[in-house]
């Protein structure tokens, strides 16, 4: 990418080490944009630029000495708005929040700064990290960079659009049901959700909030899969409490060439069906792969019922969601709960049963769901990896609607909004490791994403196919509309 703007965080951190550009020169030209160009787009929503600019200060004068912090020495960047950072808020996009100050960093930013990252800004999110779009009453409205009339995707929309407009170094988000992945295909960019646990999450939380929530997770989108790798390896690792007895040690990929895979293809389902478009990129990815030699099968999926699966992912989903809840908004809805008729089966009916769904039913669906993960666990004995969608259609147009009212339309067919969810809860409910990569543009010009999916902690295994179908031409692209 010949534009400063759009470079990755690796090659970054490169030019900074030769002293090809400062620390401070690259975060004043990413302020510059970010005061040009984000106006319009309302991804970057707390400005941390005075710490920043001491950040930036210090790791120039470190380099003058000849030490190098990391791997994103220099590097601006910003993060998703519901990570701890120091003297900023940390709201969720909820109202009640608006004037929550972090008093200390999260663990993970802890991490990038020790790295040498520079955070200059927060990017924005929906209500409470829970919609596929980003918006909310503190912040207003996110859009995406190739259509200013469509959604960016969510709950890291603001981080996938400030990447892909150029307005920052990298990007860090979070994912519980596809809140890395959904930004990452809406907007072009690459996203990894990585396996549960892997990167504590320990300051990514509303006050109070301590303990790893289930399914939830947190990891970056840059734009290279490389830009991947390093944000996993930057913030991985056990935390403190966990440190006497675990360490990292992730598996990398042994693979050189993609001739040596063997994957496995999930095209469509009929209970989330996704259009044409997308299925013609997850064959476009699945061809790459065999037209190299690889092996490719269609028709292998780990041997359980796809329904049941998918009815643990909403047992587990929606009570772990509902825990961000008020204690009043919690009694509103087993108020409502009780007055269900026993013979609605709807889908709001039944989330609304999940979400006040007592102990004993989420411990029968989280011994269901290790059930699962063993059966993951034998089919990743066979296949290398999974290529799969991750959403139903490129982006769709902002619609702030409530969530039962809205609909999307897979081609010609109009389908539940939260249908969808399907392809993110794959690998979010058996807490695998998935990475996605740009496809290209469809014909009006809006980009496509498709994920692939690995074995438990095969974090550098996904990214590693993805590395691999990178040099093959699935790169960041990056929009005409954020010059110089």
């Amino acid at each position: 990418m010949n534009i400063l703007a759009f470079k990755s965080a690796n090659e970054l951190a490169e030019m900074i080490r030769n002293k090809e550009i400062s620390s401070t020169e690259l975060l004043e030209y990413y302020i510059t944009r970010v005061k040009k160009y984000n106006p319009d787009l309302n991804a970057i929503i707390v400005e941390n630029f005075d710490e920043a600019r001491e950040s930036a200060k210090q790791a120039d004068e470190s380099l003058s000495k000849g030490e190098i912090l990391g791997p994103l020495h220099g590097v601006p960047m910003t993060l998703k708005e519901s990570y701890g950072l120091t003297g900023t808020p940390l709201t969720f996009g909820v109202p009640e929040f608006k004037d929550n100050i972090s008093d200390s960093d999260a663990l993970s930013v802890e991490r990038l700064k020790n790295a040498g990252a520079v955070i200059f800004g927060k990017t924005n999110v929906p209500f409470r990290l829970a919609d596929f779009q980003s918006y909310n009453d503190i912040y207003g409205t996110t859009n995406n960079p190739w259509d200013l009339t469509r959604i960016p995707g969510g709950s890291s929309g603001g981080s996938a659009a400030a990447l892909a407009a150029g307005l920052t170094g990298f990007e860090s988000g979070s994912d519980i049901g596809g809140s890395i992945r959904n930004p990452a295909h809406y907007c072009g960019v690459f996203g990894h959700k990585p396996t549960w646990g892997l990167l504590p999450p320990r300051g990514h939380a509303l006050p109070g909030g301590l303990a790893q929530p289930d399914l939830s997770v947190i990891g970056p989108l840059g734009r290279s899969a490389e830009d991947l790798e390093t944000g996993v390896m930057v913030m991985a690792g056990p935390d403190e409490i966990q440190s006497a007895g675990l360490k990292l040690d992730l598996e990398k990929l042994q693979k050189s060439d993609l001739k040596e895979f063997k994957v496995a293809v999930w095209l469509n389902q009929d209970i989330a069906p996704v259009n044409q478009e997308v299925q013609n990129r997850v064959n476009a990815v699945a061809k790459t792969v065999s037209d190299a030699g690889g092996e490719v099968n269609f028709e292998a999926r780990p041997d359980y019922d796809i329904y049941k699966a998918m009815d643990v992912y909403g047992s587990l989903l929606h009570p772990s969601m509902a825990s961000r809840s008020t204690d009043e908004e919690f009694q509103k809805l087993q108020s409502s709960a009780e007055k269900l008729d026993p013979d609605d089966v709807s889908e709001a009916a039944y989330t609304l049963r999940k979400q006040v769904s007592t102990l004993r039913d989420y411990n029968i669906a989280n011994n269901e769901r290790t059930h699962l993960r063993w059966a993951w666990h034998d089919f990743f004995k066979t296949y290398d990896a999974l290529i799969a969608p991750i959403m139903a259609t490129e982006a769709i147009p902002h619609d702030h609607r409530k969530y039962g009212e809205r609909t999307i339309m897979v081609d010609n067919d109009e389908r539940p909004y939260f249908e969808q969810i399907f392809w993110a809860g794959i690998a979010v409910c058996s807490y695998l490791p998935s990475t996605v990569i740009p496809t290209g543009l469809t014909k009006e010009g809006l980009p496509i994403g498709i994920q692939i999916i690995g074995p438990e902690y095969g974090d550098l295994k996904t990214i590693g196919l993805a590395k691999l179908l990178e040099n093959e031409g699935y790169t960041f692209t990056a929009p005409e509309n954020y010059p110089d």
